[in-house]
């Protein structure tokens, strides 16, 4: 008998979150984008997230911003938008994914670990962009 294959079918952006929360408490790795490396960085978390869904992203915060023409108001945000942070859209330094209730997912800086922060709890909130629906 031949196994079951089985196919998500759930939504990228729910993929993406369950497996960015697999890493909550691990290390923050400057330039990590795998376990391989020791840890994630910011934007290495987001694209290894999405890539577990089939999303491609670029490795850098500020072309992550760029890679769609979607970019909701704080008010449209949904879970799995990605949030960022900066001065102007190439001066984007982080990265973080939308969970909800104005709370994100981020791997936040090397003295710290993977975990849930309110995404104004950093000051430069530029804005979002939706990479899946």
């Amino acid at each position: 008998m031949k196994p079951v294959a089985k196919t998500s079918k759930a939504p990228a952006w729910a993929v993406a979150l369950n497996w960015a929360e697999t890493k909550l408490g691990r290390k923050y790795v400057w330039g990590g984008e795998s376990e391989a490396e020791g840890g994630y960085d910011c934007s290495g978390l987001t694209q290894a997230a999405y890539a577990r869904a089939g999303i491609k992203l670029p490795r850098v915060a500020n072309d992550q911003y760029a890679t769609t023409n979607v970019h909701p108001k704080w008010a449209d945000l949904r879970p799995g938008d990605l949030v960022f942070f900066g001065e102007t859209e190439r001066g984007i330094h982080h990265v973080g994914l939308y969970v909800g209730s104005g709370m994100m997912l981020h791997a936040p800086n090397s003295h710290s670990v993977i975990r849930f922060n309110k995404v104004h709890y950093m000051s430069d909130y530029y804005g979002a962009t939706r990479v899946s629906s």
